[in-house]
């Protein structure tokens, strides 16, 4: 990536959201080991524009989906629906993109985020140079964020 962003930056705001708004913890997966999220999982995108363009999407295993609306919604997880779950990944999305927001070039705003239900599966690949995945693997699901710049200003 052109952009000051790097495996480092998105590990520190996935921690930084999970740990201290859930007090869940996720652990990186090795950047050499191939990780996947099945079909039906739960992602969240959002656009940013200005100095650097892109998109940051939040993908999460069901399970996964599942446990953080709970969490975040102070329910039982028998208590959480489809909608609930949609909602709070777009919640999801909107921190870890404002935390990695915070290392890219300015000025630099950040679109309202969406929501769905993933029909395929995603797999982890290499990165190249102008997207970053990283994967995390939690006991309830994995969880996948993918970073692509489409342009830089620096």
């Amino acid at each position: 990536m052109r952009a000051e962003l790097d495996e480092t930056s998105v590990v520190k705001a996935n921690a930084q959201f999970w740990q201290q708004m859930l007090n869940m913890r996720l652990e990186p997966v090795p950047d050499f080991e191939v990780f996947c999220v099945g079909a039906g999982h739960l992602m969240g995108s959002v656009s940013l524009s200005g100095m650097w363009k892109g998109r940051i999407e939040v993908r999460l295993a069901e399970g996964l989906a599942q446990a953080a609306t709970a969490a975040m919604l102070m329910q039982p997880l028998e208590a959480v629906s489809a909608a609930d779950a949609l909602d709070a990944i777009r919640e999801i999305t909107n921190m870890i993109g404002g935390l990695l927001k915070s290392s890219l070039p300015r000025p630099c705003s950040m679109a309202l985020p969406e929501s769905a239900v993933a029909t395929e599966g995603l797999c982890t690949g290499p990165c190249t140079e102008n997207t970053l995945v990283v994967a995390f693997r939690h006991a309830a699901g994995g969880l996948v964020v993918r970073v692509r710049e489409e342009e830089c200003g620096q």
